[in-house]
This record gives structure tokens, sequence and C-alpha cells, in this order.
């Protein structure tokens, strides 16, 4: 039986989502909602489905068995739970939300809903590092003692200035490292185990922006090992 998902949001990354979805077998798309009646509109004769701007009547919409959230980061808890109390699954792009509180609560409510929650970090089944993780999971390459990762990118000004919500603290609630780096964070912590120790600094020295477009950090893992960070759009 096919399975049904409904797509959040306008931007890009929504039609990134829109394609993909279209090439999984077994998967239709319901429906798509987000502000902008316009891309919407053009999403929705992308997959040829109905649309919304109104996000209460999409989740009313059926059949519809999980969403795609790809709306502003600041939005997420919100619209994800507003899903799960509908009883539909929710899968959302990174960062869940832009504070801790906000993130647990949507975990919280998909618990008591007894939904399926997921987060988009794409990378984790990335071939090589599957394999790498099978690797350090399985002793292959010994105990890890130094680790180094770096997001070094550049973002134009219009980046941040054609977007109502990039590099505000409001929906975007970070920069370079929220935004960008967190796809690295993950990984980090995936392959290497929890940070016990940090030491970072973060600065706006390019951009103007709310967030920081440069961040480096240094972390002590809690089995030991030492690594760094950095991340950036001003690179």
């Amino acid at each position: 039986m096919a399975k049904h998902i409904g797509i959040v949001g306008g931007g890009g990354i929504s039609e990134t989502h829109l394609r993909a979805a279209q090439e999984i077998d077994g998967l239709k798309i319901a429906a798509v909602c987000g502000d902008n009646a316009d891309k919407v509109r053009c999403l929705g004769e992308m997959a040829g489905t109905p649309t919304f701007t109104d996000l209460n009547e999409f989740l009313d919409h059926r059949p519809m068995d999980m969403v795609a959230i790809g709306s502003p980061s600041g939005r997420h808890a919100e619209q994800g739970i507003a899903a799960a109390r509908k009883g539909l699954h929710v899968l959302v792009e990174k960062p869940i939300d832009v504070t801790v509180a906000r993130a647990d609560r949507l975990i919280e409510e998909c618990r008591r809903a007894g939904v399926r929650l997921g987060v988009f970090f794409q990378d984790r089944v990335a071939p090589d590092i599957v394999r790498l993780k099978q690797l350090i999971d399985g002793g292959s390459l010994g105990r890890i003692l130094l680790v180094s990762a770096h997001v070094r990118w550049h973002r134009p000004p219009d980046y941040y200035s054609d977007s109502r919500w990039r590099g505000t603290w409001a929906l975007d609630g970070g920069g370079a490292l929220m935004n960008q780096g967190i796809h690295t964070v993950d990984l980090i912590l995936w392959l290497c185990g929890d940070v016990a120790n940090l030491s970072a600094r973060t600065a706006t020295l390019l951009h103007e922006i709310e967030v920081e477009d440069t961040a480096v950090a240094a972390f002590e893992f809690a089995g030991g090992a030492l690594g760094t960070i950095e991340a950036a759009t001003s690179a």
C-alpha cells in the first residue's frame, strides 16, 4: 500500500524533498503547503497535487501519512507538533528548531502522539560515511585520538539579504554553525561519541546579519579524544 507525504514549505529545499519523494517507490506526494502562494503553486504543479497556504487545512487533507517540513528553522517545532497532533509522522529539516526547549517539546509531542520523528541528516547515509562508521564501531581504526572538521564556505550578501529568515535569531537561530555546519556537527557526534568539554568563539566578520558567519571550537570527547571544528560562510 502506498504511503502519502505532505510537503511543508515553498523554498528550494522543499523542491529537493519533493523530487526525492517522487523517486521513492511506494511513496506519493499528498499536498504542498507554504506561506508563499506562488512558490507553493509551482511545487503543486510539479507534483500534480493540491496546495494550501493554511497549515490546519493542509494537515486535515487525506490521504496523508507523514509530512516533510522544510520551512524556516524557527517554525519547525510548531509545525511538527501540529502534524503530530493530527497523527502524522514528522520528517523535519535540520535543526529541528532553534532552541533546546522547543526541540524537546517537539520530541515529547511526537512521543505522546505515537508518531515517528526524523531529521534530514542525509550525510549519515552516504556510502563512505556508512563505511567509516562501520570501521570505527568495529575497532578497525583503533582508538580515536584526534578529530578535525571544517566547513569553510562562502555565501554572497544576497544569500542573506534576499531571505526573510536567514541570518536572523528568530528564524535561523544561528549562522554558519547552526545552518551550514550542523551536518558536520552531527557526523562528529555520530562517529565519535559525546563531547564532554567545549571551548568556542563566534564572530560576524563579513556579512551584515544578526548571527555568526564564522565559528571555531575545540572540544574533548567523553572517550578522551580531542577535536576541532571550523564553520564559516565568510571564507
